[in-house]
């Protein structure tokens, strides 16, 4: 959007704040800290393009006490005091702003927000447009018909209308609003207990505080006693609340035109802290605009041509195209379908881009009333075969497994994926969204048109072949269009990152033929014996509620936490535990697991949970999803979802399917191969304590699992003192507890709770265990140290995980991370190692002509159909090959099994 005569007034301390808290610890290679520095550089310079002001300031707030602290001295009292890493980056921060040439205004004694409501006023009263970029709610008092604000975090823009939807009070009364309901970073009283809804409901009946003060005492209830207690810190809070629109600034309007950058200071500050791609804009004395507003953004934007795209309709142009195509060095390829399950869908049409701007849109099966002609979509695909069959014409695509499926049910086999920019984004950090969207709006700075923009939403959306082409054609060569440049963008960045480069040319991008064909190969599954259980599975359900029902004295319904709230804690009296963020007593399943210890009730609502959860989920679902011409479970494997590395599973998801249940194994029966064959699973063993034992290198570890002994029982004789062979079931049960719960950061206080013992006596065991086992100590403590130092661990093979949370202050998101720095790089290492096995299994299995198929890969399993004479030699191959994907300190072990069912071979 572009506003004509306009002034942008953004809030630079409130941008500063979110960048620090949002962005990884980037820094320089000297060490110095870059991450809330670049993060505004890149909303600022976003916001230059997209707006290009006539007006415009950066205001801050400057170092000192203001006068509301003289008005009220515990104002802002509970705010900590900054972090030297943000500190070290505020004046290179004012040093790039002013090299940029925009005004820059930061004015002792008042707050940034009293420098935006003065200039907001100066500027309406010259009757300029205002759009102040901020999130800050005290600013919205400032919203009217010339003035808005915008969100650039959550890219929204808020008018007169928004605020009232957003508080349930207009502009007028938003201090009237902030002074009832307080504000807790700000340190502003309020009135205890009433909160926004309250506050609203108030302002819209009376009309405004002093109204409602008026009328304080027909208030009723509970809630009208904390409104006349607190009388008489309102007017402070109002106060406090209400901005300083007078304030005297040091330069005159007329001086918040933006002038010309200087060149010289930017190149040196863009040198300093390593903006490479800022900088090489700069050898032509340029400076780009078109940058984005980062998530987590790790990569610098470069500026792209304007766009140029071409709706093909004739052969003449179509031949042009594929001229082009058939000589570029790397093309962008995207599909549009008839939807969006891969096995059922077809081609509506197909796009390209060569060069960044400019790209065609080739439909091929819209067929709304009144379409134009179209090229005949088989002779098009035919023309693409032989350049999309063509391993050696490298292809680049957005999510480009999907592409080849919906190629394979048109009989086209697309090789030469050489470029994915899912997984660009997802191997520079996993931690992201990957969708094309979000992408393109990160780091390219660009809202790209969306599906619903030309599809339209809900139960009257379109299927793609029902759009109009006057919204196809730019919505389908803008997915190509914007991939190519994403491309550009991001792999720059993994060539600069050789550990990254390599994970992913060597290992995700050649695994999307692998899952390719895993996902239409599928699994048979035996509906009838599903069917069965599910029946039997209703009957248990409704027997467990009539228990239920007996117990409570009543009938409820098990599934509404409300009903399960007014049941246990009320009519029942039961302890209560924690509390959900609406402030309501939880019932989630680790209250009522505690509740069990002691309570029938709570027991039998888990039980029914759990078996309604499996009932929904796979026995009522999966004879369903059986596809009608395969006879097969197809599910969609997914590289880009899970934050460690592992793959993920949806549609249905065969990775959550329990077995330690018998519910659960049963279900797992169902799971069958074609007939005459058999079921192998291969299963890697303790996989992540081998790796914990490698990355940690203690002598005690690596000598268990070099003796070939039970882990876990030489971990209980170690904890407990005694000899191995006179270790107790419940010591190796203690010992595989701790085992597995430290790698996963568990604290001594969970070990209690999960062992049922006392929380000195599991303090106990995990100091014995350390003490028995210093290297797994060491290496967790050098860990949290790494990850806060830079950000982010890695896996054996190079994978990051990137740690946002790591240094905050809040406790316990800053331990949820450090659980995280310590459990990613063994969990991130074993996706890497079994994702390696699926490469060397698959190679060898399309190399030869060898009975078997890879079905299924759930966490550190790989299930195979194989024909019945060949699973011993099929399982020796497949051992040899998982075995030999990593070299470890540790050697890794992989059990075979064999059976008629995926629970006999697991």
């Amino acid at each position: 959007m572009t506003l004509p005569k306009s002034i942008l007034l953004i809030d630079g301390s409130s941008w500063l704040h979110r960048a620090f808290n949002a962005l990884p610890a980037l820094s320089t290679k000297s060490g110095e800290p870059t991450g809330a520095l670049y993060g505004v550089l890149n909303m600022l310079r976003r916001l230059l393009a997209d707006y290009q002001p006539n007006y415009l300031a950066v205001i801050f707030d400057a170092p000192g006490k203001t006068f509301r602290h003289e008005q009220f001295a515990d104002y802002k009292a509970h705010r900590p005091p900054l972090d030297p890493l943000l500190i070290a980056q505020i004046e290179p921060l004012y040093a790039c702003i002013r090299a940029l040439g925009l005004p820059l205004l930061q004015i002792s004694g008042v707050e940034a927000d009293d420098v935006i409501g003065t200039l907001t006023h100066q500027a309406t009263a010259r009757g300029l447009p205002v759009l102040i970029v901020s999130g800050d709610k005290d600013l919205a008092q400032l919203v009217d018909e010339q003035v808005r604000m915008l969100d650039t975090m959550k890219n929204v823009v808020t008018d007169v209308a928004g605020v009232k939807q957003k508080f349930g009070v207009p502009p007028a009364l938003i201090v009237d609003y902030l002074a009832l309901v307080g504000d807790s970073s700000d340190n502003i009283p309020g009135v205890n207990g009433v909160g926004p809804v309250t506050a609203a409901k108030w302002l819209c009946k009376y009309g405004s505080l002093d109204a409602l003060i008026a009328n304080a005492a027909a208030i009723s209830g509970k809630i009208g006693d904390k409104l006349r207690a607190g009388l008489e810190q309102l007017p402070l809070s109002r106060q406090l609340a209400t901005l300083d629109c007078n304030v005297a600034l040091p330069l005159a309007f007329e001086e918040l035109q933006p002038a010309p950058p200087d060149v010289a200071a930017l190149r040196a500050l863009y040198e300093r802290y390593e903006f490479r791609s800022w900088r090489r804009e700069l050898a032509t004395e340029t400076v780009a605009n078109t940058v984005p507003a980062p998530h987590v953004d790790l990569v610098e934007p470069e500026t792209a041509d304007p766009a140029n795209y071409q709706l093909v309709l004739d052969q003449a142009a179509f031949d042009a195209w594929l001229e082009r195509l058939q000589t570029a060095e790397l093309f962008a390829f995207d599909t549009e379908t008839t939807s969006l399950s891969y096995l059922n869908a077809r081609i509506v049409g197909v796009s390209f881009a060569v060069h960044p701007g400019e790209a065609a849109y080739v439909p091929l099966a819209h067929d709304y009333p009144g379409a134009p002609d179209q090229l005949n979509r088989e002779w098009v695909l035919e023309q693409l075969r032989p350049l999309l069959e063509d391993a050696e014409r490298p292809k680049l695509g957005q999510h480009l497994k999907y592409d080849a499926h919906v190629l394979a049910n048109h009989g086209i086999a697309l090789r030469g994926i050489r470029h994915d920019t899912l997984l660009e984004s997802y191997v520079l950090d996993s931690t992201a969204w990957h969708d094309l969207d979000s992408l393109a709006e990160r780091h390219l700075g660009l809202r790209t048109i969306h599906f619903e923009d030309v599809a339209g939403k809900g139960a009257k959306q379109l299927s793609f072949n029902q759009v109009a082409l006057e919204q196809a054609g730019p919505y389908a060569a803008e997915d190509a269009d914007v991939t190519l440049r994403l491309h550009r963008c991001l792999w720059p960045r993994l060539e600069q990152e050789p550990g990254l480069r390599h994970l992913y040319e060597a290992l995700e991008i050649p695994l999307i033929p692998v899952l390719l064909r895993m996902e239409r190969i599928g699994v048979r599954v035996n509906a009838a014996a599903l069917r069965q259980q599910s029946g039997e599975l209703a009957q248990r359900l409704w027997a467990l509620e009539q228990q239920a029902y007996a117990l409570a004295g009543e009938s409820f319904n098990l599934g509404s936490p409300k009903q399960l709230q007014m049941i246990l804690f009320e009519r029942m009296g039961l302890p209560t535990g924690k509390k959900t963020a609406t402030g309501q007593i939880s019932t989630a399943e680790e209250v009522l697991q505690e509740l069990a210890l002691d309570y029938p009730l709570p027991r039998l609502i888990l039980e029914h949970r759990t078996l309604s959860k499996l009932k929904s989920t796979y026995t009522d679902r999966l004879p369903g999803q059986i596809h009608p011409h395969t006879g097969r479970v197809h599910t969609s494997y997914h590289q880009a979802v899970a934050s460690t590395g592992r793959l993920s599973s949806s549609d249905p998801n065969l990775q959550n399917i329990p077995i330690r249940t018998l519910e659960g194994r049963r279900i797992r029966q169902a799971f069958v191969p074609e007939p005459g064959w058999m079921m192998l699973a291969a299963d890697y063993s303790q996989i992540e304590l081998r790796i914990m034992a490698h990355l940690s290198g203690d002598e005690g570890l690596l000598r268990a699992f070099a003796a070939g002994v039970d882990v876990h029982r030489a971990t209980a004789a170690e904890v407990f003192g005694v000899a191995l062979e006179a270790v107790s079931s419940d010591q190796r049960r203690s010992a595989k507890a701790i085992n597995f719960g430290l790698i996963y950061g568990m604290s001594a206080f969970g070990l209690a709770r999960q062992l049922g013992i006392e929380r000195g006596a599991a303090q106990d065991y995990v100091n014995r265990y350390f003490a028995r086992y210093p290297g797994v100590k060491a290496y967790m403590d050098d860990t949290r140290r790494q990850a806060a130092a830079v950000g982010y661990v890695e896996t054996v093979f190079g994978r990051r995980l990137y740690l946002p949370d790591i240094r905050v202050r809040n406790p316990q998101l800053r331990q949820a991370a450090e659980r995280a720095a310590i459990n990613a790089p063994m969990q991130g290492t074993a996706a890497d190692i079994i994702k390696r096995a699926m490469l060397a299994v698959d190679r060898w299995l399309q190399q030869s002509t060898f009975p078997a198929r890879m079905i299924m890969q759930v966490h550190d399993e790989l299930v195979f159909e194989v024909a019945g004479e060949s699973v011993a030699e099929a399982g020796e191959r497949i051992r040899a090959a998982m075995i030999a994907a990593a070299e470890l300190r540790t050697p890794l072990e992989v059990d075979i099994g064999v059976g008629a069912n995926w629970d006999e071979a697991h």
